[in-house]
């Protein structure tokens, strides 16, 4: 799953989020940064790529086999590597200037945990950026595949895309939610709206269907159907986008939170 990952969803719909954060980053004065979810690295190697050498940068992720890929592909410049979870990171108090994460915080268990933690291991008047899809009518390959695939098991249809990664999307409650983790309220909210493209229809199914999560529940509702939900989803994207060089609307909330200044 992290080869396909990275090989299809990380140009579909990662990269101009990733280089967003990096352009956001170059704005701040940081000498060190925490990334936390750091998946297959995208994010890693821009900021190595686009921010200066004397900023040091760790990435961090909860999955090992996500870390041992991003270490494989490597990043231009060292990067230290970790294994870590963000519901108890393994660094001292106030370690880091900035802290960043592309599109994780929505599979965090506990996100007041999870930003608490945060803003433990930033230093007073230090940020975190991350960012978060819109609700999954506003990404319209995803919405596509997940209708389609979900018309394969209509008695039980497989709803792990809208229900995780395009499930957070409440202002709301994210601004309570950051509130809650100890962050300055109101945090910066910011719409960003960008295009996904690929040379075929099959790229975007390949993507959801193999290199996320929606594989595991395609696989326990019926083992042998993957195949079949695949194309199922290639056709469906085919019909609404053509055949080759689809391009289809994403769109999400880069949020900014920064930690208090003592009194």
């Amino acid at each position: 799953m992290p080869e396909l990952y990275d090989r299809h969803l990380v140009p579909l719909i990662f990269e101009p989020y990733a280089d967003d954060l990096v352009a956001r980053l170059r704005d701040l004065e940081v000498g060190s940064i925490l990334e936390v979810a750091a998946g297959s690295g995208v994010v890693t190697r821009a900021m190595a790529a686009g921010l200066p050498a004397s900023v040091s940068i760790t990435a961090t992720d909860l999955s090992q086999p996500m870390i041992d890929y991003g270490q494989s592909v490597g990043t231009s410049r060292p990067v230290v590597w970790q294994s870590g979870d963000v519901m108890d990171l393994p660094f001292g108090d106030a370690s880091f200037d900035a802290v960043v994460c592309q599109f994780g915080v929505m599979f965090f268990p506990d996100r007041t945990t999870a930003f608490a933690e945060v803003a433990r291991v930033l230093r007073p008047g230090g940020v975190f950026l991350f960012n978060v899809w819109d609700a999954i009518e506003h990404n319209e390959f995803a919405s596509v595949v997940t209708a389609a695939v979900g018309g394969m098991f209509a008695d039980d249809p497989p709803l792990f895309l809208a229900r995780t990664p395009y499930g957070y999307f409440d202002e709301a409650t994210i601004q309570a939610d950051v509130a809650a983790g100890g962050f300055v309220s109101p945090a910066g909210v910011e719409v960003l709206e960008a295009r996904s493209r690929a040379r075929s229809a099959e790229i975007p199914a390949i993507a959801f269907c193999q290199g996320t999560p929606l594989r595991t529940e395609i696989e326990a509702r019926h083992p042998s159907r993957l195949a079949e939900a695949t194309a199922v989803a290639t056709a469906a994207i085919q019909a609404r986008f053509g055949k080759t060089d689809v391009d289809g609307k994403i769109r999400g909330f880069v949020i900014s939170a920064t930690k208090p200044l003592p009194a």
